[in-house]
């Protein structure tokens, strides 16, 4: 048998024998693909399937658009719509609760990151039982969960192609992060003409969030030459083109493009990881039940500026793939650019500059630095923190 192939990093200095996984979901992608939702159900086994969705897919008419074509094909569809943004461990114990009680078989999530996760926290429950918070960290949901159809309406959240699912845990206030292959979606069904129904603000929030999943996966300590490239593309696209979906949110071209954006930094970071920037996000949503993406916003040029300290070389190929004239200069110069670039983005479409303006007080620091610490994407920042430097990275956002 041949030896290991040597893959070259070259922003560490040397050659690691390394074998990777890459894992991705069966991926339908197309202007009016939506109806190929219903298709994959049937093909996985449905016959009473429960749509997991919330109230303004509803009200934009894409719940009633689903549901006629799982009639066309047969299936009587159970929707379930009772969740909050961040979804709540006591909202996907009532989602079970419907699950079962209406003998469902086949989960379909028609929404943003919330619905998805939601989706994945109850077909967790259905095959494994007892309380989702159960499950926090890595491979504990041990059963085989049932099948997931995703038809994701935004553009950055990647959890309909990631291995992740994100609960606010709300005694503690805090957000718990569950991981394992097992949660990565059967298929996922990708429809840019949803993405037009979308709030000015969720559209910059999901898009700094899939400009933080480019950045954080290609200097992930995980990172490797499968998830490089996806992870570049992301963070190009997004930096191209999230304004103009702000200024011409029915311009298909462009929505296409963030939304092929979405999903390759789903891909790049369901197999590359997370880092420091997520990590701290995590903990300020669930103390403050905010929009994950403009927690990102605000907290990723800190991020960058923070790991640039220790390294800078990563954001040299970064500077590069948003057209930086910094990535010609030294690394350290290409890594401040970078980080001033997504500043720039941020608040060109509407994120606050810091988070005390978001309601993070002095007093919150502590905490919020000991559960960063603890989060599972702590594990592949590329530079490690004490809890000091943690509250101390927290304080230059505040």
């Amino acid at each position: 048998m041949p030896a290991p192939a040597l893959i070259d990093h070259p922003y560490n200095g040397r050659d690691v024998p390394r074998t990777v996984k890459f894992h991705a979901p069966e991926i339908v992608f197309g202007i009016g693909s939506m109806q190929e939702a219903a298709h994959a159900a049937l093909r996985l086994g449905a016959a009473r399937p429960l749509l997991v969705t919330d109230s303004g897919l509803i009200d934009a008419g894409w719940v009633a658009e689903l549901l006629g074509y799982l009639r066309d094909r047969g299936l009587d569809a159970t929707v379930w719509s009772g969740l909050t943004p961040n979804p709540k461990e006591h909202e996907i114990a009532a989602g079970h609760e419907v699950y079962r009680d209406h003998g469902c078989d086949v989960l379909i999530a028609l929404g943003g990151g919330s619905v998805i996760d939601a989706a994945k926290g109850v077909a967790v429950l259905a095959a494994n039982g007892g309380n989702i918070l159960d499950y926090e960290g890595v491979d504990r949901a041990t059963k085989p969960i049932p099948p997931l159809v995703m038809v994701p309406s935004t553009s950055g959240t990647g959890a309909d192609v990631s291995q992740f699912c994100i609960v606010t845990d709300t005694a503690r206030g805090t957000k718990i992060t569950i991981l394992g292959r097992s949660l990565v979606p059967d298929v996922t069904v990708i429809d840019p003409r949803l993405l037009t129904t979308m709030p000015d603000w969720l559209n910059a929030a999901t898009g700094l969030d899939a400009l933080t999943h480019g950045i954080e996966a290609y200097v992930s300590l995980a990172h490797n030459p499968l998830t490089d490239p996806h992870a570049l593309r992301a963070v190009g696209m997004v930096t191209q083109t999230l304004a103009s979906t702000i200024d011409d949110p029915v311009n298909m071209t462009f929505r296409s493009i963030m939304a092929q954006a979405a999903l390759e930094a789903g891909l790049a970071f369901t197999n590359a990881i997370l880092g420091a920037a997520h990590a701290m996000s995590h903990q300020v949503g669930g103390l403050l039940d905010l929009p994950h993406g403009v927690i990102n916003g605000i907290l990723l040029p800190h991020v960058i500026r923070f790991n640039a300290d220790a390294d800078p070389r990563p954001y040299v190929a970064i500077a590069a793939s948003i057209g930086l004239d910094e990535h010609r200069g030294s690394a350290a110069e290409a890594a401040l650019a970078v980080a001033d670039r997504v500043e720039t983005l941020a608040r060109a479409v509407g994120v606050p500059r810091t988070l005390s303006e978001i309601g993070v007080r002095e007093a919150d620091l502590s905490k919020l630095a000991q559960f960063a610490l603890r989060d599972a994407c702590m594990a592949t920042n590329p530079r490690s923190a004490t809890h000091a430097e943690m509250i101390e990275l927290f304080r230059t956002a505040l």
